[in-house]
């Protein structure tokens, strides 16, 4: 079964509790499924993670999400969940986005789910006077009915990752440094900075550098880098075919997370990714991601780190 990827219902601004009920039915298809908030504030998403049944939140921190705009809802969403199913409710407002997102992708869409057995999805059909039961081969999008499915219960205790990409990187940077700083025991902090090919050419790492000498952290590179530039050598590599790391901090800049280099980093404690591409692997695996151009986060990071080390 493809990855189950629960939307959030969102009403008012908070977290509705139909989300516990979404959890459920992406678990009757087998897998605890990834949770996605749509937020202007990623503490929103603090609502999701105390519900059970999930694998992972992941507060989408956009401020499109201000108000709800069905094709830029629909957009930014698709930029940041990952493939696989994805599970809405079937109010009004996420049924439209339930179609927008399929649309999109080139997806099926089944509405208004009353019940799930195995890969088997039952809804209603000609206002209610028949049912209809299709099966669920590959990757759709599904809205399920309100009040059908139980409770997944709270007593969740998850992490929520963020990924923000609302343009502002100095908001952004100063968030991942406060919310690192709760979980790393900065008496023992060691920390990585790692530049993969999105830096754009080997003198620009000089900007990691500067970032590292701030901090005494080390510098490391993916091996997209190693691979397309001689000047910066493989004992910088971190992957499967170069150096395993476990540091408190790993700050991948321009680093897109294919799966050698995650082999590599992924057992880090809390890692951070800047990248411009909002659909960068990197970002389901990042406790924190920012989308950005390193020439946008790089000058505020290094200016925020400066200022807490002086």
């Amino acid at each position: 079964m493809s990855e189950t990827i629960v939307i959030a219902e969102i009403v008012k601004g908070a977290v509705h509790p139909t989300t516990s009920e979404l959890i459920t039915a992406a678990n009757a298809l087998g897998s605890q499924p990834t949770v996605i908030v749509p937020c202007a504030d990623a503490s929103v998403a603090d609502g999701a993670a105390q519900f059970s049944g999930s694998a992972k939140v992941i507060a989408a921190k956009s401020d499109v999400f201000s108000n709800y705009d069905a094709a830029g809802w629909a957009a930014a969403l698709d930029a940041v969940a990952p493939a696989g199913v994805l599970i809405t409710s079937a109010s009004p407002q996420s049924k439209d986005l339930a179609a927008r997102l399929a649309a999109r992708r080139g997806i099926s869409v089944v509405q208004d789910v009353v019940k799930i057995e195995g890969g088997n999805l039952t809804s209603p059909i000609y206002s209610g006077k028949a049912m209809q039961t299709v099966s669920l081969t590959g990757d759709a999008v599904v809205s399920v009915r309100p009040n059908v499915f139980d409770s997944s219960g709270s007593g969740g205790s998850g992490d929520v990752s963020v990924v923000d990409t609302t343009g502002n990187v100095a908001t952004a940077v100063q968030e991942f440094m406060a919310r690192a700083s709760t979980r790393l025991d900065v008496a023992e902090a060691n920390i990585i900075v790692s530049g993969g090919r999105g830096m754009g050419s080997p003198a620009n790492f000089s900007h990691l550098e500067a970032i590292a000498d701030t901090i005494g952290a080390a510098v490391g590179a993916s091996r997209a880098a190693v691979d397309t530039w001689d000047e910066i050598p493989h004992s910088m590599q971190v992957g499967q075919t170069g150096k395993t790391v476990n540091p408190n901090l790993y700050i991948a800049v321009g680093i897109s997370g294919a799966i050698q280099h995650l082999a590599g980093m992924r057992s880090s404690k809390y890692i951070v990714a800047i990248n411009k591409d909002a659909d960068a692997p990197i970002f389901q695996h990042a406790d924190y991601g920012i989308v950005a151009t390193w020439e946008e986060a790089l000058p505020v990071l290094q200016s925020s780190l400066a200022s807490m080390m002086s």
